[in-house]
Formats: C-alpha cells, structure tokens, sequence
C-alpha cells in the first residue's frame, strides 16, 4: 500500500510539477508566453470586479502573478508528493483562485467553440480539487484512526 500510495501522489503532482517547471524556464521580465493568456483574463476579472464592486480595481501586474503560481505549483506538487497535507491545500489553493479566471466558459455562449473546450478544462480541474479534498480527508481520518488506537497493555504473570 505505502509503494502504490506515493506512485499515486507522484504521478498526480507530476503535472503541477513539471507545468511550474515549464513556467519557471520561460518566466523572463515579461512573465513569459504564460503572461499573453493571462492579461486578457486578468483584465476581464478586473472589470467583472469594477462592475460588480461598484469601485475602480487598479491593474494587476501580472509578474507577480506568475510568480506565485510558479511556488503554489512547484512547492505544493512537492510536499503533495511527500505525503503532506500542506501540500495539498497549497495545489488547492492554486486551484481555487485559477480555474475560474483561466478556463472562464461563462463569458462566451454554448454555441461557441471555445465554450466547450474552456467547460471540459474547468470540470478537469473541479475534478483535481476533488481528488485533492478526498486526500485531505483521507489523511485527517488516518491520522484520528491512530490516536483513538488503544496500545496494548502488558498482561502481569
């Protein structure tokens, strides 16, 4: 069960692992290619939020951004990896906070092209937080297992 255990939690991190690595070798002063995707999404959730809000949300630099991604993905991937709960809430973090900006299918209409693509990415990544809330949960259990374990007394001659 341990080997299986930690096959698992790697093969799942590897792709917030090799992704932050990805990002991390094209990051440069720009933000990278990473950044072209992101400024049109940042800039939507800009104006939903000045909308909604009523007040002006200042731009978001988009570096920083990147940046953050890069440790949400790369940092938690690895303690994930490890067996790590913090770990896991890091890639649930990450999740929370991008699937809804990136893959955004609400802005664009069924008959799009576009929508179906961005719903299936967004329900992939529901899933993975899922998968993340199941492993949270999983070693929250195991762990209150093995503190109501009663150790054996040793039986007098």
């Amino acid at each position: 069960m341990g080997f299986s255990s930690f096959l698992g939690r790697l093969l799942f991190a590897s792709l917030f692992i090799l992704s932050a690595w990805q990002m991390f070798n094209e990051f440069d002063d720009t933000g990278g290619p990473v950044a072209k995707e992101l400024i049109p999404k940042l800039a939507a959730v800009r104006r939903n939020l000045s909308s909604k809000l009523g007040l002006a949300v200042s731009d978001i630099n988009v570096r920083p951004v990147i940046a953050s991604t890069i440790f949400l993905k790369g940092v938690g991937g690895i303690l994930f990896v490890l067996g790590s709960t913090f770990g896991s809430y890091l890639l649930l973090f990450y999740l929370g906070l991008s699937t809804p900006i990136l893959y955004d299918f609400y802005n664009y209409r069924p008959n799009n092209p576009q929508y179906s693509l961005l719903l299936s990415d967004f329900i992939q990544n529901t899933a993975l937080c899922g998968a993340l809330l199941f492993f949270i949960e999983m070693k929250y259990l195991i762990t209150r297992k093995q503190i109501w374990k009663k150790t054996p007394k040793a039986k007098t001659v």
